[in-house]
């Protein structure tokens, strides 16, 4: 209870807060949107252009799985979001604020998710991809009706792991202008020592991670048929 007292008594802080919050969404949404549009189409080909996949093409997993994701995965976010600094103002014509921060949590999380998607796939069975194209199916129609729609659970539950992580790295964006809670724990909680904002800001982020778990939770294993 004397936190909660401390925290409403601080008009400053009860102001910020809820603007905050909602900049840390925005920025796990925008991402979160985007890095799905292009990890789950990259995980796809990865795992098809594999070898023994469904159109082998060592060199463009090569390019696409050896060089460009695995380079991107190897650098450290807080280097990448300073680094992607000139490349965000140029995109957004800014390099600060939630919609900024999204274009680093974007670049920084695809290979991310790309990996995970890329392993649901391995985990369907091979033997329903032989049947399906027994039975003249395309390969588009393959990767649509067997492998994502079969490894679907294990998508969401990549998915739902990509959402966390997007929290985490949200609170990292906010030390360089990103916003959101990040920013608040800094501002107030780290530079004024304010003990109870940045307690606050910690509870925040838990509940926040949890929710996102038990929902993706859920949604697993109510799309899970097997």
């Amino acid at each position: 209870m004397d936190i909660l007292n401390d925290l409403f008594s601080n008009p400053g802080i009860t102001k910020a807060l809820p603007t905050a919050f909602a900049e840390t969404l925005q920025m796990v949404g925008i991402s979160g949107v985007f890095v799905v549009l292009i990890g789950l189409p990259l995980g796809v080909i990865l795992h098809t252009t594999a070898p023994g996949g469904l159109t082998p093409a060592p060199w463009v997993n090569a390019v696409l799985g050896g060089i460009i994701v695995n380079i991107t995965r190897s650098v450290p976010y807080a280097i990448l979001m300073v680094s992607l600094i000139p490349l965000t103002r140029m995109l957004v014509g800014t390099s600060i604020g939630p919609v900024a921060a999204s274009v680093s949590l974007t670049i920084g999380t695809v290979p991310f998710f790309a990996r995970l998607v890329e392993t649901s796939l391995r985990e369907v069975d091979f033997g329903k991809i032989d049947a399906a194209l027994v039975m003249g199916s395309t390969r588009l129609q393959v990767v649509r009706k067997v492998l994502l729609a079969e490894a679907m659970p294990g998508l969401v539950a990549a998915l739902t792991t990509t959402l966390v992580t997007l929290v985490g790295f949200s609170a990292m964006a906010g030390l360089i202008g990103g916003g959101g809670l990040g920013r608040l724990a800094y501002n107030y909680g780290y530079q004024r020592f304010d003990t109870t904002v940045m307690l606050t800001t910690i509870v925040i982020m838990v509940v926040l991670v949890q929710l996102i778990q038990f929902v993706g939770d859920r949604v697993s294993r109510r799309v899970d048929h097997r």
